[in-house]
């Protein structure tokens, strides 16, 4: 079994080892070594990566018989060989997952709520509470509490019982692990069992601040960021800020005030410009009926448009159709989409037409009998389809 050298030493970032032996991983080559100090892949953080000799480990994985793996992008050498940590992930995932255990700790010290699961992602990091109507204040009141022990600058200790003692640590959970158990203690504040890697003091931590939260599966899901992960997106969002401002030529504290007026003016704007769209489809409605073909007893509308929406085409024809004795037929060329519509007084079918039409020249479409359409037919056949509905319309 591989002696895993980051269980009591984090701080790890070269080391000595033997190849025990040779392995393939998929289509890539990988070695067991008689002791690492690289993390493999658990408990919700991701493993180490850097060189081992000339060769970067891509990949470390801890199999059943506790022999770690150590995927590479070249075959690596044999016998003594030098590891190298890639120090800036290692630390990174440090300060992100000794954020998760002073996190969790605060959400059961003001909400009462354990955390069932942690994900370390690239970017930000989730845990899973158990809050089924997550509040604000609750958020607050864990990041103030967090954010004390980290500046408190707390020792971060390692400790090792067995399953008999484990419960008499007080530990925040319970672990099915037979053996040794290694627990990790933030001093006077939390005690859980890990096989982490974590920072020897939580001032190492900096910051610790919670992004976001959302009900998950009947629970919380809360996203946050330590370190040097808090400060890169503190400052993102500082420059965000900071750009508004000078969009707007004012200081950042006026931001949400000026942004809630603008969103005012839009919506102002969307219902001035929704009625104006409304007065031109009257007009051009009222200018189409003039120059419609007007039999005995209905006015045909034909008419065929260019790089024009079906849904405005849609609504010129309806506005058309509210007026008595009406049949509206409107092409859409360029998409080769076809309108239909007529008053509600007047006898016959939209939908039929449209079920005429593409049983003699393809295409599909449907609707009710005031209104319909159709499209997916040849563009040749687009004159034929409207002289089909033309002649529905003439003998019903």
């Amino acid at each position: 079994m591989t002696k895993h050298l980051y269980y009591t030493d984090s701080y790890l970032k070269e080391f000595s080892a033997t190849v025990l032996s040779e392995r393939q991983a998929g289509s890539s080559p990988a070695v067991v070594l008689d002791q690492t100090a690289f993390y493999p892949e658990s408990g919700g953080q991701p493993h180490d990566t850097g060189l081992l000799g000339e060769a970067r480990v891509l990949k470390v994985m801890e199999e059943d018989s506790g022999e770690i793996l150590h995927i590479l992008d070249r075959p690596g050498p044999s016998g003594p060989v030098t590891g190298r940590i890639d120090w800036t992930r290692r630390f990174d995932h440090m300060q992100q997952h000794t954020g998760q255990h002073i996190l969790s700790q605060a959400f059961l010290a003001v909400a009462q709520a354990p955390t069932v699961s942690f994900h370390l992602g690239q970017e930000v990091s989730t845990i899973d509470i158990e809050i089924a109507q997550p509040s604000s204040v609750q958020m607050e009141q864990a990041q103030m509490l967090a954010t004390g022990i980290v500046f408190e600058n707390r020792p971060v200790n390692i400790l090792t019982t067995d399953r008999e003692s484990l419960s008499s640590l007080g530990v925040r959970k319970e672990s099915m692990r037979e053996g040794e158990i290694r627990v990790i203690e933030v001093e006077g504040f939390d005690r859980s069992p890990c096989g982490g890697t974590h920072v020897h003091s939580t001032g190492e931590i900096g910051i610790i601040s919670i992004l976001g939260f959302e009900r998950y599966k009947g629970g919380t899901r809360v996203e946050f960021v330590a370190g040097g992960r808090a400060l890169k997106a503190f400052h993102k969002e500082h420059e965000l800020l900071k750009r508004l401002g000078r969009i707007h030529s004012a200081t950042l504290d006026l931001i949400p005030e000026l942004t809630e007026r603008l969103m005012q003016e839009k919506t102002e704007l969307s219902k001035e410009n929704a009625n104006l769209r409304d007065q031109l489809l009257d007009m051009e409605a009222a200018v189409l009926l003039q120059n419609a073909e007007t039999g005995p007893h209905v006015a045909l509308v034909r008419k065929s448009f260019s790089g024009r929406s079906l849904e405005s085409v849609k609504n010129l024809a309806q506005k058309l159709t509210s007026r008595p004795r009406t049949v509206a037929i409107f092409a859409i060329s360029d998409a080769c989409q076809i309108v239909i519509a007529r008053s509600r007084e007047l006898p016959g079918s939209c939908h039929e037409a449209v079920k005429r039409a593409t049983s003699e020249l393809g295409g599909k479409g449907g609707g009710r009998p005031e209104l319909a359409q159709a499209g997916g037919f040849p563009p040749e056949r687009l004159e034929q389809w409207i002289q089909v509905v033309e002649e529905y319309f003439r003998t019903v």
